[in-house]
């Protein structure tokens, strides 16, 4: 990841274009911290698996540990979820 002041952004603003068409990811600064992120668009044609496997390489996402893990229910009466909502909703007003 490459990273540029808006003011060298705005300079080189066609050198940018040409990184990001190579497939490089730039973050914009604003008094040193991070304001913006230019990077390439996904094509369509990227099917769910292959979008997975590229945010693994980039470190976006994580493999899980335990890839053949089932997931349990942690609430075992039904309505648990709407109950929990009506409660946080309480707690907001």
């Amino acid at each position: 990841m490459t990273v540029y002041s808006i003011y060298d952004a705005k300079a080189k603003f066609s050198e940018l274009i040409r990184k990001v068409r190579q497939g490089s990811t730039i973050v914009v600064t604003h008094g040193g911290r991070p304001v913006a992120e230019i990077r390439p668009i996904q094509s369509a044609d990227v099917g769910l698996e292959e979008r997975i496997e590229e945010l693994e390489r980039r470190g976006v996402l994580q493999p899980p540990i335990e890839p053949e893990a089932s997931l349990e229910a942690v609430a075992r009466r039904p309505g648990a979820l709407q109950r929990f909502l009506d409660e946080r909703a309480e707690q907001e007003a």
